[in-house]
């Protein structure tokens, strides 16, 4: 196989959307510290929703991103929460996997606190092939070729291959 194809992991995201609510929203910040030891950053509003109460500035989540072999080893437990089992829904055109997992509980060697109570989360990785910095770097930006996407055909693929992934109706 050409190297240039071979798909990796570039991020791993993981976010929790609380509204309005600061309460819930530092308890979503603890949670993601307990499951990745790392502090979570806040997302803040950019409009003014008046039938929400949002105003910009106002931080309504938090989010983390982890990369290379931290995000490796975190996806691995997360899909473990999913029972290692992923329907097609979750994949995107572009080649992008996004899952939720309802209660954190069901992730592997975390604990229930009772001081966060339970709460979901959303996971979404982004894959990547080599070159792709070509489209996001400074200097000398350049498109990619259609043959160089990654369609979601090609995510699926990676994902059962290295993560053993069994999809929504196999057995």
């Amino acid at each position: 196989m050409n190297v240039m194809k071979k798909i990796r992991i570039e991020k791993i995201t993981l976010n929790i959307g609380c509204g309005k609510d600061q309460s819930k929203l530092e308890k979503a910040v603890q949670l993601i510290k307990n499951i990745t030891g790392i502090t979570p950053i806040k997302t803040v509003t950019q409009k003014r929703i008046p039938e929400w109460s949002l105003r910009p500035g106002l931080p309504v989540g938090c989010k983390i991103t982890l990369r290379k072999k931290a995000a490796k080893e975190l996806l691995i437990r997360l899909l473990k929460s999913k029972d290692n089992r992923l329907d097609e829904k979750n994949f995107s055109k572009s080649g992008g996997l996004s899952f939720g997992i309802p209660e954190y509980i069901d992730i592997p060697d975390v604990k229930y606190d009772p001081e966060i109570g339970i709460i979901g989360l959303e996971v979404s990785v982004t894959l990547e092939r080599p070159g792709f910095r070509v489209k996001r770097r400074k200097v000398g930006k350049k498109t990619l070729p259609k043959r160089h996407d990654i369609t979601k055909e090609d995510s699926i693929e990676f994902i059962k291959k290295e993560f053993k992934i069994k999809m929504g109706d196999e057995e």
